[in-house]
């Protein structure tokens, strides 16, 4: 689902208009966005959180070429389900 299609479904579930659909989904995303940058966690109830988390450096291999190659230092975002999340999926 891309965020249009997000906007589409608050436009038609809430009645909101689509200028202001895509607003409030690009808004939050800018939010998550922001906050997750300033090294906070963000937990959404009955859904999941997210956090970002360090990655050392580490030795890689370019698969194109062979040649060995140094992955650097770096920040990535971590999400992790909630158990009412995973209940959901895994009833279907």
């Amino acid at each position: 689902m891309t965020k249009k299609e997000l906007g589409e479904v608050l436009h038609s579930k809430i009645g909101l208009s689509k200028r202001e659909s895509s607003e409030i989904v690009e808004s939050f995303f800018n939010n998550l966005k922001d906050i997750l940058s300033n090294g906070q966690s963000i937990k959404l109830p009955r859904f999941g959180s997210f956090r970002t988390q360090n990655r050392n450096a580490r030795k890689g291999r370019n698969p194109s070429t062979g040649e060995d190659i140094t992955i650097g230092e770096r920040k990535v975002v971590v999400f992790k389900s909630s158990r009412f999340l995973r209940d959901a999926l895994n009833s279907e």
